[in-house]
């Protein structure tokens, strides 16, 4: 494969062009700090990915729907298919590096309703992200709490930690773009040498492991459904879910440096580092895994917390806990600070109730101060249904998936219709455009319709999956929106509000 990263013929763009006039060319007046280097938007990216996050929070959920071949062969075959999603999602966003991303490549391909339900599905999604990311956090932090204190991880006691865990990654976005960069830059090498040191400790210490054959063949279907082929597909979730937020190296366009080149390399490089790193970390956990049906009923509520704890005894499990609590708060940041970009760029074209508001950016840092806050109330409103239900949480991790991920395929498909007329920019896949653009299409048509079926059986109002019913209120919102916001929603040059620009330009508070 030939992946072009410099201006070749059919490339349109000059990778060294200045990004402010850029910027400029695609309609936006600069208003964000531009202090993020190439790592750094690798680093968010992969931040908000963070296999200690996603590989970990829905581990127990993996055990269940498929056991440990579909978490093995499941990790494989979705980090395949996400990579060329990524891929075609990259070539995108050399195009068109903006804050808005997704919304902004699918306005400028498809037109002002495709961007427009573009800017919506994206925004559920990365809301869904940060309640999955953090809610998870908390799971974690009350497992650890358990070991130590003997704390009873109650759905009420977690939802105070999950509260306190959005608190502070609102006030870390808070002090700017520089410090989100240094804790990403940080939290890459946190996460690799968390994952190497929890699989060499996993691998030397205990004194039995399980077989080969038990990890790359073992199924397990506490589901309910008899169907084992249907059983397989809801177990890819685990994948899928942790395979999201990639859009971050996107959404932090307008503050990285030579983005039209450095944003696409950082989604493609972040999904192959974490593909890699993450199979890794999945073979170690359930190599270590010492009582199957004991790990799945632990009471820590967590069942890679009760596999460190069989296998290293509790001080050794305080310590790997500690490592991925440490790396699942470093996702979370990550992701606030990509959500609050997409909330800003949202807001900047007026889609966003009160986007007068949302837009809003700090005078000293330069950072949008009103849409962290917003990012992150929504996100404990989504997590609510976790004080109630057993199976919210997974219901929050499929809300993610299904709303960002049609979000990460629509500019794909609306350049593969727009033929010649789409103009790349200096990071493309040359001849291999199209059929990576199909393959990366047809796959997020059918996840979307995976993780909207049922998770288990009997389908109980405790069982259900609330993902579908998420994505049918947010759709019903973003319709009755469009007829209220449709006159003031646009992009820049596209429909001509430099007016509102110029106003967006002196919202500096």
């Amino acid at each position: 494969m030939s992946i072009s990263t410099s201006a070749q013929p059919g490339a349109e763009a000059n990778p060294q062009k200045d990004e402010e006039q850029r910027l400029r060319e695609l309609g936006y007046q600069p208003v964000l700090a531009r202090r993020m280097g190439g790592f750094g938007n690798f680093a968010i990216s992969f931040s908000v990915i963070s296999i200690l996050s996603g590989c970990m929070t829905l581990y127990g959920f993996g055990m269940s729907t498929g056991g440990p071949s579909v978490m093995l062969w499941g990790w494989a075959g979705v980090g395949l298919f996400v990579l060329c999603v990524g891929m075609a999602l990259a070539e995108v966003t050399s195009a068109y590096p903006t804050s808005g991303a997704l919304y902004y490549m699918a306005d400028r391909l498809g037109g002002r309703k495709w961007g427009w339900y573009t800017g919506w599905l994206n925004l559920l999604g990365l809301l869904g992200a940060i309640a999955g990311i953090d809610y998870g956090a908390a799971l974690f932090t009350g497992a650890l709490m358990n070991l130590q204190w003997g704390f009873d991880p109650t759905p009420g006691h977690t939802m105070i930690i999950f509260l306190c865990i959005l608190l502070l990654h609102a006030v870390l976005n808070l002090f700017g773009v520089r410090l989100v960069s240094v804790l990403n830059s940080i939290s890459v090498w946190w996460h690799l040498a968390g994952v190497a040191v929890i699989v060499a400790v996993l691998a030397i210490v205990p004194s039995h492991h399980q077989s080969p054959s038990f990890v790359f063949t073992e199924f397990v279907n506490d589901t309910g459904w008899q169907n084992p082929l249907y059983v397989a597909a809801i177990g890819l979730l685990l994948a899928q879910y942790t395979f999201c937020g990639y859009d971050a190296s996107a959404h932090l366009s307008e503050e990285t440096s030579n983005a039209s080149v450095t944003a696409a390399r950082g989604i493609v490089r972040s999904i192959w580092v974490s593909w890699i790193a993450g199979f890794v970390l999945l073979a170690g956990l359930t190599f270590a895994i010492q009582d199957y049906a004991g790990t799945q009923d632990t009471a820590t509520g967590v069942p890679p917390a009760q596999i460190l704890i069989d296998a290293l005894g509790t001080s050794g499990a305080t310590a790997m806990l500690l490592i991925v609590i440490a790396a699942q708060l470093f996702c979370g940041n990550a992701e606030v600070a990509a959500a609050s970009r997409m909330v800003f760029a949202f807001s900047r074209d007026n889609a966003l109730p009160g986007s007068a508001l949302w837009r809003k950016v700090s005078a000293r840092t330069q950072t949008p101060v009103n849409a962290v806050w917003l990012s992150v109330v929504v996100a404990g409103l989504l997590a609510l249904p976790s004080l109630y239900s057993a199976t919210a949480y997974g219901a929050v991790t499929a809300i993610n998936v299904i709303g960002i991920t049609p979000a990460y395929a629509i500019p794909v498909f609306l350049k593969l219709r727009a033929g010649d007329r789409f103009q790349r920019g200096p990071w493309h896949l040359g001849r291999w455009s199209k059929p990576i653009g199909w393959i990366a299409v047809v796959w997020v048509a059918i996840v979307t319709v995976l993780f909207l079926l049922p998770q288990s059986s009997p389908v109980t109002i405790d069982s259900m999956n609330y993902a579908s019913i998420a994505l049918v209120a947010v759709l019903v919102l973003a319709t009755i929106w469009w007829f209220v916001a449709r006159r003031s929603y646009g992009t820049p040059s596209a429909y001509g509000n430099a007016r509102e620009q110029a106003e967006i330009a002196a919202d500096i508070v």
